[in-house]
This record gives structure tokens, sequence and C-alpha cells, in this order.
């Protein structure tokens, strides 16, 4: 196994909490960046693995970030150390701040970072500062550890439109919280889009064909699943069902005003309502000073779904 070679950190999140999970043959670990369809690759997994909408807990539980500052190190380690199942493990780290193992599986969303942006700029929005600033004070204490102020993450925010946060979220440098994290993120996966146990999807193929793109998945992590299964599987990730069962999938409860809106859209293209000509020149004017070229083309598919360089898991 390698271990980490790059240490993640900030108020919200800390990479060397995976130092508490022992990784086993067959892990499943989803790293996608923030607002990338983390919870719908959850779901798919939990999906691929139980292969029923019954599952032994609720989604959240089951698939803790690991990463993230609540709850406490030794909850984190009991929650994964007690799983008997396949076990599907979320982050926010990049793939060079995880421990890398031949036997594990680690799967990388990508979407345009536009539509992200806005996604997370509402997902901030919707998020009760007061609860969250507990859970991390109460994680905090029971580990040990100085306690972080998620505040700083919504400081960077200014006062205006979506557009004006939008312009920020392009410039801002902090760790999950701009353009150059989300880039750092999908171009560590991007440069290891080779190796067997890697595997880059992308946002709009899952919008395109999502009973295609999971049935590839689930030929790439090993796992049959029953012909008579499939329809209800399909139907069970899609973003209508998991958004009328929001109590069940949506993460955190207690840190939103409105747990229901955690699911906002799951479109492709909500910049297009949002952004004015400004705030898109400066958003063309950064990207190309932080992202391979091909990369940028493949994070903004024009003309197909998985243009050439992708990592389609039914390839392998």
């Amino acid at each position: 196994m390698v271990q980490p070679a790059v240490r993640y950190e900030n108020s919200f999140m800390n990479s060397a909490r995976w130092s508490e999970i022992t990784l086993r043959e067959g892990d499943i670990v989803i790293s996608t960046p923030p607002k990338c369809g983390t919870t719908w690759m959850q779901m798919i997994c939990a999906l691929l693995v139980f292969q029923t909408t019954d599952f032994p807990q609720p989604l959240p539980d089951m698939s803790l970030w690991v990463d993230f500052r609540t709850p406490s190190r030794a909850d984190l380690r009991a929650a994964y150390g007690g799983q008997s199942h396949r076990r599907f493990l979320k982050t926010h780290t990049p793939l060079d701040g995880l421990p890398i193992d031949d036997r594990v599986s680690y799967i990388c969303v990508g979407r345009d970072p536009r539509d992200a942006a806005i996604s997370w700029l509402n997902h901030l929005a919707n998020q009760n500062v007061d609860a969250l600033t507990a859970l991390l004070d109460a994680a905090a204490i029971a580990d040990g550890e100085r306690a972080t102020s998620p505040r700083e993450i919504f400081d960077a925010i200014p006062p205006g439109t979506l557009n004006d946060q939008f312009v920020a979220w392009v410039d801002n440098p902090d760790q999950i919280n701009g353009l150059a994290w989300f880039i750092t993120h999908m171009a560590s996966f991007w440069e290891a889009r080779d190796r067997p146990n890697v595997a880059l999807l992308h946002y709009d193929a899952l919008q395109a064909d999502l009973a295609d793109e999971m049935r590839s998945l689930a030929k790439w992590l090993h796992i049959d699943v029953a012909p008579q299964r499939w329809d209800q599987l399909v139907t069970a990730a899609g973003f209508d069902w998991m958004s009328r069962r929001f109590d069940l999938y949506a993460p955190g409860g207690p840190v939103w005003r409105d747990q229901s809106r955690f699911f906002h859209k799951g479109t492709s293209g909500q910049w297009r309502d949002v952004l004015d000509p400004a705030g898109l020149n400066h958003y063309w004017t950064r990207i190309p000073a932080l992202a391979d070229p091909e990369l940028v083309a493949w994070l903004h598919p024009a003309h197909s779904i998985l243009p050439t360089g992708a990592r389609n898991p039914g390839t392998v």
C-alpha cells in the first residue's frame, strides 16, 4: 500500500483521518469534488452491493465522509470497522491524499465546474452554521484536538448575486471551496485514469444513460446483478426517487436549514441562467492556467458524453 503523498486540511476536513481506516480487499473509495454527484455515486454503489433498496442503515451512516472532522475518530473507526459487507467510503480528498491499495477500487465523478460551483453555493446557503459548528466542536473535544470554525468558508462568499459569488469561487484558493481545489482534485484522477483500479466517470454520462453507466460500473466492480433487479435499481438511483426520500439519503440532517433542499436540482447547465458574460469570461481566463487542456475539454463536453481520454468502467 502507498501512503498519502499530500495532506489536505481546512476547517471542515482533514485527510489525516484516513489513518483511522484499515483498507480491505474489495473496498470502494468514492472520491469526488463537492457537488459532483457524491451522494448519487454512494447510492449507486449501495444499490449494486446490496441489490435492493432495503439497506441495513441510512446511506449517510453507512458511508461516512472519512475526512470530515465529525464524527470523532473513534466513532469513524467503529462505523467502518463494524461493517461486514463490501464497504464504499466517501471522501472529498484528491487521489494523492489517499492511501493507495491495489485491492481497492477508486471512483471519481467529474462535472462541469460551473454547475458544481452553482450547486455548491446553494449548498452553503442552506447550511445551519451554528449546528455545524456545534458538531465540529463536539468531535474536536472527543478527539482532543483544536476546535475549528467553519465560518471562514462562509465568510469567503461575498454578498450579492450568484454570479458575484461564482467569481469569488473561481478566485478562491481554499481547499474544498474554489476552482483551484476542484481542478486539483480532478487532475489527481485524470493523471491516474489508466490505472486498472481507477474509474473516472462524468456526471453528464450518468444523466444521459444511468442504466448503461450502472451496468458498466457493476462489471468493473465485478458485481453480478440478476437481470430482473436492474429496473428497480436504476429507478432507485434516479433523482426523483432519492429526492423524495431525502431523510434516508441526504447526509447531516441537523446542519441544514431545510434537509429536503439537499437535492437541489441535479441538472446540468444550471450556470446558463445565473452567469453573466463577464463572469463567464473571468472563468475562461482562469481555468486554462489551472488545468491540462484535455482535462478542460473533458470537463466541458459539448458534442459527446464521454470525450476522448475518459475512463469508462465498462471498458476496463
